[in-house]
């Protein structure tokens, strides 16, 4: 099992070396400016079992006091200093404040991995704070489209269902979920990672943009907002405030490039619905980024195809989509431009404007099954639908 360590060092390339090490054991995040209190937070967010913490001789006594403080707070959490193997003062001063081991700065790889192995397996198994069993993403890589409806129907569904459930959307244009539901907002995601450290339930109750059937929302800004900017740190405690608040979360990422904070809310998600029309180079555009991210070694076996707009009797049909891209195919959207344009046009969802039509109805059974409801009856419209047996 694929475990997550924490790290603390001197600069990018000691962060390099240790990442590389520890590929065959786990990931390894940077653990921000490395205060006491976004450490704990940070620990409690990704369920990290191990903190590498770089010593070095003119900071020693506040990074002693560091370990001092996680080995008190965090007595199962194991602590490994980094520093010069052949500086004895070095080595006396992380043991004596509570570190678990002692690691020389480009020592050999199988050496690291190795030690990190051993300490995982004494430990007590302690559960993830944050499985992402309740967390959607709605990914393509192309801008526009309706992947902002899709999101926020989805979402809306859940919230129907009774789960109190949070609408993240990053997708690009930026905000587009305001404007679907007649919303405005003053507070975005740029604001929230700015506030990690206030973001409580009150601060979410007051702040979020909120649709009148409860349901809760953070957009990115139209400038400023870039998700590749986020760190891996703030990813995880993000996650973690909301897992405080919400049920469920559904987050919208259409047309984000490649980032590592992409990769960490694709990998955190229970599903990821990959949304594709019947267009080619659509697909090929999607195929591309997909099977590079094949190729790369990232996590996708919880990856399902959502097929929007979709027309019958055009090719190609869902069936080749899915044989395409190799991917089972979670559903197909019917397209009714007419009941979009004037759910869009008037800022209220479709299903206040058109609850009869095919897409608001299977939009519902969709997000209904992503939390468990109904999952017989959404596989077996599905089968009817597609003609399997």
């Amino acid at each position: 099992m694929s475990q997550t360590f924490l790290a603390l060092t001197r600069n990018a390339t000691d962060m390099d070396w240790l990442q590389s090490a520890l590929v065959p054991v786990g990931q390894v995040l940077s653990a921000g400016r490395g205060s006491l209190d976004e450490l704990l937070s940070l620990v409690d967010a990704t369920s990290a079992s191990i903190l590498f913490i770089g010593l070095d001789r003119d900071n020693l006594t506040t990074q002693s006091s560091l370990i001092e403080g996680m080995v008190e707070a965090r007595p199962l959490l194991a602590i490994v200093a980094l520093g010069d193997g052949l500086d004895n003062h070095l080595v006396l001063n992380a043991m004596r404040a509570g570190a678990r081991d002692f690691i020389a700065y480009g020592a050999r790889a199988s050496e690291v991995a190795g030690l990190a192995r051993r300490l995982t397996k004494r430990l007590p198994s302690v559960p993830p704070v944050w499985q992402g069993e309740r967390m959607t993403a709605i990914f393509t890589r192309d801008q526009g489209g309706d992947s902002a409806l899709v999101a926020t129907h989805l979402a809306m569904a859940m919230q129907a269902a009774g789960q109190r459930t949070l609408l993240l959307d990053l997708g690009l244009p930026a905000a587009d979920s305001l404007g679907l539901l007649g919303l405005e907002s003053t507070f975005f995601f740029g604001d929230a990672l700015r506030n990690l450290r206030r973001l409580d339930t009150s601060l979410i109750s007051s702040a979020f943009a909120k649709h009148a059937q409860g349901l809760s929302i953070l957009a990115c800004a139209e400038h400023g907002d870039a998700l590749e900017s986020a760190s891996a740190a703030e990813i995880y405690l993000l996650l973690g405030a909301f897992n405080q608040s919400f049920q469920q979360i559904v987050v919208n990422l259409a047309g984000q490039p490649d980032s590592e904070a992409l990769r960490i809310l694709l990998n955190r998600s229970s599903h990821v619905l990959w949304l594709c029309d019947q267009s080619v180079p659509g697909a090929r555009r999607n195929l591309s980024l997909l099977n590079f991210w094949r190729d790369a070694g990232l996590k996708l076996d919880h990856v399902q195809l959502l097929v929007d707009r979709y027309l019958k009797g055009v090719a190609p049909d869902a069936k080749a989509l899915g044989e395409t891209f190799d991917l089972a195919v979670y559903g197909v959207l019917p397209f009714c431009p007419e009941a979009r344009l004037n759910a869009k046009n008037l800022g209220q969802s479709l299903y206040e404007t058109a609850p009869r039509e095919k897409v608001s109805q299977t939009l519902r059974q969709l997000g209904e099954a992503l939390i468990g409801h109904e999952h017989e009856a959404h596989t077996g419209w599905f089968r009817r639908w597609s003609g399997r047996p």
